[in-house]
């Protein structure tokens, strides 16, 4: 799929050169703002305007929080980016989630709910990685532009963050669950600890994230997998055991209903694209030379972190029912029972709780980190959208470990199926309604602009293609989770989920015409938004607000002053005092 976008002067590439001024066509590419006539007095920008502080300064440390990732930070390998981004799925919940699905439905029926969830998040995570290895934008910005529109994906942002917390609380509880066996400690402080932790890596963003998890990962890998190859080659009737266990009250065949209840909490993580996409965006341009790596790192780490996924689940289904016998099922789904019970098996006593406990360790500060920095940069993008204020990515860091470390105090942990499945229903209607317009409404049916927009002034403030989709089918699939239309259908909410925003968002889409995705189509500058190879330009430009310099995707022509606007300082701009006017859009 190549999405090189046209060169015409109706797309979001920019109008032709000579455009007329009275469209704000800014001519004159210059790196700084164009002088004002002679005459004429400077002006005076609304203080509503300006930049908060000197965040648009220190771009490194906020890590491109709500703008696209420039070229020249984008210096990793693609193989280093994904790396990085696989680091972040190193998480124990996916040993407790294919634990609980196996003890409670048997293991035909986990297995085939495992890979019915795997296939559906391949397929939906597919465009979204792409979309944003190539134009080098995060996932809400991929939603506003998606069928959600400015403000419109909000809702969005706030579904995203509150995944980040709620698997920040889950792993958090895996830690305090270990650091309790290890060390001795109360659960209480192994939650704080678990928490605290993570905020000296999670400050600096991916420089600081791309180290700790391409050295780490190498060590990670050899303490899961060994004992599970230690077990199968030493016991091979733990195989048989696995394969026969039939669930609770079950008697092993496999069902319909119990393969939906599970595939619902496995599909709970759909949202995990998200976190790897915050890593995915700052990918290398994609050239003829780099063309085989870059798509190896795209596929691999975008949609391909649920192959890794779907594994960790199998392995905890079998480590459940290999430590049934001796420890119950009331701590089979603790990992850190699972991994003490099998490295019991193959090591010395005294290596075993160390080791156990440094594998929970290693997981959890992996995936955390990434769930404190992807959290962050989805409630400042809700916060500052809404309020028109940029506190810095830090603040939000700090947010977003409280609500994680309230819901570890409150023991999320006992109710963790509940909480997965009905959370599932919101995070399916919202990734499958992206991956739709992506596909469908941009690919097929061409009604909604080819290349993803996503700065203000740009996008009508809200639309209805992905709006009505992601709320009729998250709405109706929780009424039916909780049983609202009857006990029949409660298993088949993620089913609906999906199938109703595969359905709507088209539909809506062609109701509306695709009027309602666009505010412009020209944004004044003359300067081609993208290179010869289709990838975002990496002409810099001034912006007049903040005095910064920018690429040019990041930035519009100001429709007060005859100069650029950088993508923050719109979204800061709580007058509109620099936003163009609305435009006839074609369609």
């Amino acid at each position: 799929m190549d999405t090189t976008p046209s060169r015409s002067a109706d797309s979001t590439t920019g109008t032709a050169p000579g455009a007329a001024a009275a469209t704000g066509t800014v001519s004159g590419m210059a790196a700084t703002a164009a002088p004002a006539p002679a005459g004429t007095p400077a002006p005076v920008l609304p203080p509503a305007a300006a930049p908060p502080g000197d965040q648009a300064a220190r771009e490194t440390l906020e890590d491109y929080t709500l703008r696209f990732a420039p070229r020249s930070y984008r210096r990793w390998s693609p193989m280093v980016v994904a790396t990085t981004a696989l680091g972040g799925i190193a998480y124990m919940a996916d040993f407790s989630i294919g634990a609980g699905i196996g003890l409670a439905h048997g293991t035909g029926n986990a297995l085939a709910a495992i890979l019915v969830a795997a296939v559906v998040i391949f397929v939906t995570g597919f465009p979204l990685a792409y979309y944003a290895a190539r134009y080098n934008i995060d996932l809400d910005l991929i939603t506003r532009g998606s069928g959600f529109g400015y403000y419109g994906s909000v809702l969005t942002s706030v579904i995203f963050a509150s995944f980040t917390f709620i698997f920040f609380a889950l792993e958090g509880s895996i830690m305090a669950q270990g650091l309790e066996l290890g060390l001795g400690l109360p659960l209480w402080l192994g939650y704080l600890i678990s928490t605290l932790m993570v905020i000296p890596l999670v400050i600096f963003g991916m420089k600081a994230l791309s180290r700790l998890q391409v050295w780490t990962t190498p060590l990670w890998l050899l303490l899961m997998v060994a004992p599970l190859v230690y077990l199968v080659a030493t016991d091979p009737g733990s195989v048989d055991r696995f394969l026969a266990h039939p669930g609770t009250g079950g008697d092993g065949s496999v069902n319909t209903a119990s393969v939906l209840l599970g595939a619902g909490v496995c599909l709970s993580l759909i949202a995990q694209i998200g976190e790897q996409i915050d890593y995915l965006r700052f990918m290398p341009p994609k050239t003829r030379a780099n063309r085989r790596a870059w798509w190896t790192a795209v596929v691999t780490a975008g949609p391909g972190w649920v192959v890794l996924g779907a594994f960790k689940q199998v392995i905890g289904v079998f480590l459940a029912v290999y430590l049934l016998a001796g420890t119950g099922p009331a701590t089979a789904t603790e990992p850190i029972r699972q991994f003490t019970g099998a490295f019991d098996a193959m090591l010395p006593s005294w290596l075993v709780v160390p080791l156990a406990v440094a594998l929970v360790v290693i997981s959890q500060i992996k995936i955390n980190v990434t769930n404190a920095y992807s959290g962050s940069l989805a409630w400042t993008n809700s916060f500052t959208r809404i309020t028109g204020r940029y506190p810095g990515r830090m603040v939000f860091v700090l947010v977003n470990l409280g609500f994680a470390l309230a819901l570890m105090e409150a023991d999320m942990f006992s109710f963790l199926n509940a909480v997965l499945s009905f959370y599932s229903n919101c995070a399916i209607a919202w990734v499958v309604t992206v991956a739709t317009d992506i596909v469908v409404n941009k690919h097929l049916l061409h009604l909604s602009p080819h290349a993803p927009e996503f700065r203000r002034g740009m996008l009508r403030a809200v639309n209805p293609v992905g709006v009505v989709a992601f709320t009729v089918a998250s709405g109706l699939s929780i009424a039916m989770y909780f049983g609202a239309l009857g006990g029949t259908l409660q298993p088949y909410s993620p089913v609906a989920a999906a199938a109703l925003a595969l359905l709507l968002t088209p539909l809506t889409a062609v109701a509306t015409r695709g009027r309602y995705y666009l505010r412009r189509t020209d944004d004044g500058i003359a300067e081609p938004m993208y290179d010869s190879e289709g990838n975002p330009s990496a002409t810099v430009l001034g912006c007049h607000v903040c005095r910064q310099e920018f690429e040019r995707p990041d930035l519009a022509a100001c429709a007060t002053h005859d100069a650029l606007v950088c993508s923050l300082c719109l979204s800061t701009d709580r007058i509109g005092d620099h936003l163009l006017p609305p435009q006839p859009v074609r369609t």
